[in-house]
C-alpha cells in the first residue's frame, strides 16, 4: 500500500492506486494511518464512478464489524445517496452542555450522589424509556425536537437555537403523516413511542462530567461562556431503534441480531399501503442481491426509492435530537433533586456524526455522507446559519477515551480537503493491550481520578485509554491541516456508560 501514498505534509497523505477513480486524503500522521483492512475497503469504494472529487479520511478512521465503509470518512456524490457508506444509526451524535458548576462549588460527594441517581434516570440498556404519544412521535419525525420542547418546556437554555439545523433533519418543505407511513412502517413508529430517553448500550455511548483544564483560545472561549475549572457535560447517543430499523429497510446489510430480522419482516408484512408494499417488495429483492457484493448500493436522489429512503433517514434521524433532549431534561431534574440547586444547563451545541446532507463543495451541490465524522464549518459557511457561530466557526467536540483529555474546537474556512469536516473522536488503535477485566479497569480509572458508573457490560473494558489513539497527536494534526482551532481542553471527572 505504501507505494500508492504521497505525503503532502506530516499530517496529510494522498492514497490512490491504479484501480481507484478518486483519491483518498488521509488527514493523519504516519503513526495514525489505519490498518490494511481500512485501505482495502476505501480502495473498493474509490472505484465507484458515482463518487465526487475525493474521499476524506480523518485521524480516527478505522473499520467496523459488519460495515463496508470505515468509520471516520466523508464521501461525496452529485446525484446519488449511498446507504452502505454510513452506519445504520442516523444522527448518532454528541451534545455539549455548559453548567454553573466549577471545581470549587461541586464537591466529590456531590458528584457521587448525582451519578448514583443518574444511573437510575439516564438508562443505558432498557426496553422502555420515556413514553411519547403516537401523535408526538409523528410530529418529531416531521418537525424535529421542537414539538416536544414547546409542549414540555424543559429548563435548558438554547435547546433549539444551538442544535444542528435547529433540531430537524427533514429537508422537504412539507411532509405529511402519509409521507411517513409510505417510507417507514407504522410498527416502527409505534415502537418509537417507548424508545426515547435511553442513552444506549451499543458502542461507547456515554454521559461525561468534565472540567475545563486549559483555555486555548481566550476570545472564543469567552464568546462561548467557558472558563477554566468550569464543569460541563458531554453526551453521546443515537436515534435508537427507529433509526436502526428505518435504515435496515433500505440498506443491503446483514442484520446483526435475530430480533432485527424479525422486526424487519413484520414491518414489511403489515404496515405499508398496497402501492408501497409492492414497491418495497421489489426493492427488497434488489437489496438482497447486494448483501454479499463488493460494490455499493445507491439511490438516485430523484427516484421514488431515493425519496422514500431520504424521508425514512431524515425523519428517523430526528430521534437522535429528541433522545438527547429528553436525557438532558432528566439530567436537569436529577441535579435539582440531588444537589438542591440548578446547574443552569445551557446547550452550546448538539451535532450529529452520522448524516447525509446536501452541501456545496468545489462549485457543485453534492450529497455529503459523514460516517463517524462531524461537520466543521468555518465562520463564512455559518453566516446564514447561526449568529454566534458565524463569528467563531462551528463547535467541534473531540473526546478520546473515558479517562483521557478531550477538546472543544471550532471549524475553519480552510479545510476543503475534509469537505469542512472533523474527527468525532481520536479513534481506536488497531493493536493495543489495555485493561483485561473490570477490576483492573476500575483500579486504573481510580489512579486517573475518574469515577466510572453503571459499567454493566463486559465490553466496557475496551473503553480503556490504552485502546485509543493519542489525543494530542490527533489535535496537532487537525490544527496543522486547519480543520479546527482548539478552544478548550477538558479532563473527565465522572463517566456513565454501559
Amino acid at each position: 500500500m505504501s507505494t500508492n501514498i504521497i505525503k503532502i505534509n506530516p499530517h496529510l497523505q494522498k492514497f490512490q492506486s491504479e484501480k481507484m477513480r478518486v483519491p483518498v486524503f488521509f488527514h493523519t500522521s504516519d503513526n495514525l494511518l489505519p490498518n490494511k483492512e481500512t485501505f482495502q475497503q476505501l480502495e473498493i469504494l474509490a472505484q465507484d464512478n458515482r463518487l465526487f472529487h475525493h474521499i476524506a479520511a480523518m485521524s480516527d478512521v478505522h473499520p467496523k464489524k459488519g460495515r463496508k465503509n470505515p468509520t471516520g470518512t466523508i464521501v461525496a456524490s452529485e446525484n446519488y445517496i449511498f446507504p452502505q457508506i454510513n452506519d445504520t444509526a442516523p444522527n448518532c451524535g454528541m451534545r455539549f452542555l455548559r453548567t454553573d458548576f466549577n471545581t470549587k462549588n461541586l464537591k466529590e460527594k456531590d458528584i457521587d450522589n448525582l451519578f448514583q441517581e443518574l444511573v437510575k434516570v439516564i438508562p443505558t440498556k432498557k426496553y422502555i424509556g420515556t413514553k411519547l404519544s403516537y401523535r408526538m412521535v409523528l410530529d418529531i419525525a416531521k418537525y424535529g425536537s421542537r414539538p416536544w420542547i414547546e409542549k414540555f418546556k424543559p429548563a435548558i437554555k438554547n435547546e433549539i437555537e444551538n442544535t444542528f439545523e435547529q433540531g430537524n433533519l427533514v429537508t422537504q418543505k412539507s411532509i405529511t403523516d402519509q409521507d411517513l407511513f409510505n417510507a417507514i412502517p407504522k410498527l416502527f413508529l409505534w415502537i418509537a413511542k417507548y424508545r426515547s430517553g435511553i442513552l444506549g448500550a451499543a458502542g461507547n455511548h456515554f454521559l461525561d462530567l468534565m472540567k475545563i483544564t486549559e483555555i486555548k483560545n481566550n476570545e472564543i472561549a469567552s464568546k462561548f461562556n467557558l472558563e477554566k475549572d468550569q464543569c460541563i457535560f458531554l453526551m453521546h447517543t443515537g436515534s435508537g431503534l427507529l433509526g436502526q430499523y428505518a435504515s435496515y429497510m433500505y440498506t443491503p446489510k446483514m442484520k446483526e441480531h435475530f430480533s432485527q430480522k424479525i422486526m424487519l419482516e413484520l414491518g414489511k408484512l403489515f404496515t405499508f399501503s398496497s402501492r408501497y408494499k409492492n414497491i418495497y417488495k421489489k426493492l427488497a429483492l434488489q437489496i438482497k442481491k447486494y448483501q454479499n457484493k463488493t460494490n455499493f448500493w445507491a439511490y438516485k436522489e430523484e427516484s421514488l426509492e431515493g425519496r422514500l429512503f431520504l424521508t425514512a433517514h431524515q425523519a428517523s434521524g430526528n430521534f437522535g435530537f429528541i433522545n438527547r433532549t429528553i436525557l438532558t431534561h432528566h439530567l436537569d431534574l436529577a441535579i435539582k433533586k440531588m444537589l438542591k440547586r440548578s446547574a443552569n444547563l445551557d446547550l452550546l451545541y448538539d451535532m450529529p456524526h452520522i448524516s447525509n446532507i446536501k452541501e456545496n463543495h468545489f462549485g457543485k451541490e453534492v450529497w455529503i455522507h459523514r460516517n463517524g465524522t462531524t461537520r466543521a464549518f468555518g465562520p463564512q459557511r455559518m453566516q446564514k446559519k447561526h449568529p454566534l457561530f458565524s463569528q467563531t466557526g462551528e463547535p467541534v467536540f473531540i473526546p478520546s477515551s473515558m479517562s483521557t483529555p478531550a477538546y472543544l474546537g471550532v471549524g475553519t474556512d480552510y479545510n476543503e480537503t475534509s469537505f469542512f469536516s472533523a474527527s468525532h473522536g481520536t479513534g481506536r488503535r488497531t493493536q493495543a493491550k489495555g485493561a483485561k477485566n473490570k477490576k483492573e479497569l476500575f483500579e486504573k480509572m481510580k489512579k486517573q481520578h475518574v469515577r466510572l458508573y453503571n459499567a454493566q457490560s463486559k465490553g466496557v473494558v475496551l473503553q480503556d485509554s490504552s485502546y485509543y489513539k493519542d489525543v494530542e497527536e490527533v489535535i496537532t494534526g487537525m490544527e496543522a491541516n486547519q480543520i479546527v482551532k482548539t478552544v478548550i481542553k477538558m479532563q473527565p471527572v465522572a463517566v456513565l456508560m454501559y
